[in-house]
């Protein structure tokens, strides 16, 4: 972006001796102007502003689109010119578009116009006077407070490709929120205003995963749709993914692979030993040859009978006496 030295200098190159005087008395009675805010018309800064585009005209580029021919050159010498005829124009065009655009920055920087004066310039100007306000909006002293914001969301509201590509300068980079500023990048993307008109998007669109998200969103629609997808469209895609160099390490975490060290934890195949074990089973061959004495405890229980006996043994003598 050039500085206002810079833009100054650079429309003087184009303009012939009338149109430098011009210029020259418009910014003296803009950097003279003080704040009006109970006049009811117009500074006069303000009607230059608005009938810079009568007054700022490329001398030397109107002069030499004047003698180029018309009609398309079609054999020998004439058909080399052709390409160099249409380029010729294209960039008088051109010129004729941005040196007034320029002349209007340059007069708003001068008088250094406030959130109200910008406010009223756009609201009334036409699609020329509001690009001016947008594109002088880096050179004005409310650069650092989102009091333009408003103009901004306007413009983008707009099918006017030059309007929007005005609109996303450092302005907008520095104060649309962040939906906002995807909202405005993806118009740019799908309406051909191209990445180059879009200030600071690189710092913007790094990391930006919802970003990345809507883009991919929209692409798959209008491939879907069987329309073309924008090829600016990747190179910001490709931002907005995390670096590659922070995945290896979730990667690498299996160092778990040492897992065989686990299988091998069950006493380290020492198992043969107690594969030793199984001779406590074959202990029952004791059970299988039990002792002859031991079999029957269970017939060891008369024994606890006798006393029985013991008690019925007097009777017997007594019968045995009475029975002569």
């Amino acid at each position: 972006m050039l500085t206002p030295d810079e833009l100054r200098a650079a429309v003087e190159q184009t303009l012939d001796q009338a149109g430098r005087a011009w210029l020259d008395r418009a910014l003296a009675e803009a950097a003279d102007a003080k704040p009006r805010p109970d006049a009811s018309g117009a500074a006069r800064w303000e009607l230059d502003f608005a009938s810079a585009g009568r007054h700022i005209r490329p001398a030397r580029i109107s002069r030499s689109t004047e003698a180029q021919p018309t009609a398309p050159a079609t054999t020998g010498q004439d058909a080399e010119r052709g390409p160099k005829t249409q380029s010729a124009a294209s960039a008088a065009a051109q010129a004729q578009e941005a040196a007034p655009d320029a002349v209007r920055v340059l007069l708003l920087h001068a008088a250094g116009a406030d959130a109200r004066t910008v406010a009223r310039l756009y609201a009334h100007g036409t699609g020329a006077e509001r690009r001016a306000v947008l594109r002088a909006l880096p050179h004005l002293p409310l650069f650092t407070g989102p009091d333009a914001v408003p103009l901004v969301e306007d413009a983008l509201r707009t099918n006017d490709t030059r309007l929007v590509a005005a609109a996303v300068g450092p302005y907008a980079a520095r104060h649309l929120s962040p939906h906002s500023w995807r909202q405005a990048l993806l118009k740019c993307l799908f309406t051909g205003v191209p990445l180059t008109a879009v200030a600071d998007w690189e710092r913007r669109a790094r990391g930006d995963a919802e970003l990345g998200r809507m883009l991919t969103d929209y692409a798959h629609e209008r491939t879907a749709a069987g329309r073309p997808v924008p090829g600016d469209l990747d190179r910001v895609l490709a931002l907005t993914r995390p670096p590659n160099h922070e995945e290896p390490p979730n990667h690498e975490e299996p160092p778990n692979h040492e897992e065989p060290s686990n299988h091998e934890e069950p006493s380290n195949h020492e198992e043969p030993s107690n594969h030793e074990k199984p001779l406590p089973r074959e202990a029952p061959p004791s059970r299988r040859h039990p002792p002859s004495h031991e079999p029957s405890p269970s017939h060891e229980e008369p024994p606890s009978r006798e006393p029985s006996p013991s008690r019925e043994g007097p009777l017997p003598r007594a019968l045995t006496r009475e029975e002569p």
